[in-house]
């Protein structure tokens, strides 16, 4: 009976060991194969209408016994709003010059809107030569292929999604962040760092966000967010979907909603703002929100946070 006691803590420990950042980039599809496991530096790339970037989707591998030599670079686009999808073509092979046992290769590949839509068509027609003519929420699609000194070719699981959104989309890091339980600080900007060092937010609608996985610190969640004409942040009260908005599965709290259940953070002028950078893009969201568990006066989870966009 010991034994079968310390084996059940030995799962309990390795189940609650994990941190919020889910990061699967050592998958591969298909079967088990040793060499060829990439990390994406991002998984998720805003792509802003209208600014002519360039954007960077990079990575690394680690050489084992068996290295791997060459990264094949895919793209495809998909329209969620007409149900298209292109075919899939090469956009890039990158050489892995580090091929030393024991060393990190990287890779990186760069690209800007007449490189994403080149050789790529829909069904009904090539994509459109200005992206103005695209929808927010369609999407480019990066697959990576690995060359192994094996001659074998794997197809790594995680993807880049570069999706077409607004000015504040893309990537956030936190620069502040307060988490208060039942009036208790519980968490800080450390934690934040710690647990969720990137946010992603990907555009809706032309006024409306979506937060990918973090609530404050909480991974999990996915939840929304408008910026008005005067650059107000506001949290609607239902989801695009039509659902009400929930924060770690409770109703969702705000400044106006229940200003007096978020008396430990800043409300008023000092919240829910943006902060535009018009030299380098690096736009900051001041945003304070929470939930009430049980729907229980008194009993609210109180965040605050100041995320800056990460500029590629």
């Amino acid at each position: 009976m010991k034994k079968i006691k310390f084996f059940l803590s030995l799962i309990l420990v390795a189940t609650f060991a994990t941190s919020c950042i889910d990061d699967d980039n050592d998958e591969l599809t298909g079967e088990a194969t040793e060499g060829g496991l990439l990390t994406l530096d991002k998984t998720a790339i805003g792509y802003v209408v209208g600014n002519g970037a360039t954007y960077t989707t990079s990575g690394s591998v680690y050489q084992g016994n068996i290295q791997t030599t060459k990264i094949d670079i895919y793209k495809s686009f998909t329209s969620p709003s007409t149900g298209e999808t292109s075919n899939e073509i090469l956009y890039d092979t990158v050489n892995i010059s580090n091929t030393q046992i024991g060393s990190e290769g990287t890779f990186s590949t760069s690209f800007d809107y007449e490189d994403l839509i080149n050789g790529l068509t829909l069904a009904s027609g090539s994509l459109p030569v200005s992206d103005s003519s695209l929808s927010i929420g369609d999407y480019w699609t990066l697959r990576f292929v690995s060359t192994l000194s094996t001659g074998e070719v794997v197809s790594n699981a995680t993807t880049t999604k570069v999706s077409v959104g607004t000015r504040f989309a893309g990537t956030y890091r936190p620069l502040d962040g307060m988490y208060y339980r039942i009036g208790v600080l519980t968490y800080t900007l450390a934690d934040w760092q710690s647990f969720c060092p990137e946010t992603v937010i990907e555009s809706v609608d032309a006024s409306t966000y979506r937060v990918v996985e973090y609530f404050g610190p909480f991974n999990g969640n996915t939840w929304y967010f408008q910026i008005d004409e005067n650059d107000n942040i506001i949290y609607p009260e239902e989801t695009p979907e039509g659902d009400a908005q929930t924060g770690n599965g409770e109703p969702f709290i705000s400044c106006l909603t229940h200003p007096q259940e978020l008396s430990n953070v800043p409300c008023g002028s000092a919240s829910n703002f943006v902060e535009r950078d018009d030299v380098n893009g690096a736009d900051k969201l001041y945003m304070t929100f929470g939930y009430l568990t049980g729907n229980a006066a008194g009993n609210s989870r109180e965040f605050y946070q100041v995320l800056e966009k990460i500029v590629n």
